[in-house]
């Protein structure tokens, strides 16, 4: 017996190591899906509020050059809010129901966004699937008490 209780191997303690171990082999899996979720939706409510702020800012203009302006100006202000970059193929305004800006037209304002992916390694920043495209349209109906000058 002497011979057989000393090959034994004390194991006090390990159970916790192993708990440990354990957890974090699921838990920072878990983690990296909740902060890539936030970053998502982060997006979304941000491209939501810019392309509202946008469509606000271009049909209060006097004109279509000082609205497209204004616009950008609002929906870079609502990104940034968010941490994002507005890019210049992101924002694209466009008119329904007559002329932009007569009174009684619709003004329809569409941003899209490309979301990376957070802390992606730079071996797959290369590939196709890092991004994720979130878009928002705001439609904002131009005053049909407006001046038209």
């Amino acid at each position: 017996m002497n011979a057989q209780s000393s090959r034994r191997v004390d194991e006090s303690g390990t159970a916790v190591v192993e708990f440990v171990w354990l957890a974090m082999l699921v838990m920072l899996p878990l983690v990296y899906v909740v902060i890539a979720v936030m970053r998502v939706q982060a997006a979304a409510f941000a491209v939501t509020e810019a392309s509202r702020a946008a469509g606000r800012a271009y049909v209060q203009s006097d004109s279509t050059a000082v609205g497209l302006a204004r616009a950008q100006v609002a929906a870079d202000v609502a990104l940034r809010d968010q941490g994002f970059v507005l890019t210049k193929s992101a924002l694209r305004v466009t008119c329904r129901l007559g002329a932009c800006l007569t009174p009684g037209s619709v003004v329809d304002v569409r941003i899209n966004l490309q979301v990376s992916i957070p802390l992606l390694p730079k071996v797959l920043k290369g590939a196709t699937a890092t991004s994720i495209s979130v878009a928002a349209t705001h439609s904002e109906r131009v005053d049909v008490y407006r001046r038209w000058p």
